[in-house]
């Protein structure tokens, strides 16, 4: 079973430089956290997804996919989906848990059998 798990403090997020936003961060998922009044805590969330996503693919024993191939976003039931932007993952699906507080981030992910 391919699994992964992360967790983050939200305040490593406050105030990253836009280089570092757009190396990590898809363009949708930009979009998305900047709309919040508390930005960090949306990108704080998404970079546990992102390095969930990566040791559960190293667990199926896919190395080499950067954080910005992987796009966290949420469906038209408002569910957190995960999308890979590299062809050596193509056809992988994971199911993923996000949740954040005031300083802690996490997320879960599983692949989908």
């Amino acid at each position: 079973m391919a699994i992964g798990v992360d967790i983050e403090d939200i305040e490593r997020f406050k105030d990253k430089s836009q280089e570092f936003i757009e190396r990590v961060f898809t363009p949708v998922e930009i979009e998305y956290c900047r709309k919040y009044a508390k930005p960090e805590s949306h990108f704080a969330v998404r970079f546990c997804a992102k390095e969930a996503v990566i040791k559960a693919l190293t667990a199926l024993n896919i190395k080499g996919v950067a954080l910005n191939e992987i796009e966290i976003f949420h469906n038209e039931n408002k569910c957190p989906q995960v999308r890979i932007l590299n062809k050596s993952a193509e056809g992988i699906e994971f199911e993923v848990s996000l949740s954040h507080d005031r300083s802690k981030a996490i997320a879960f992910v599983r692949k989908k059998d």
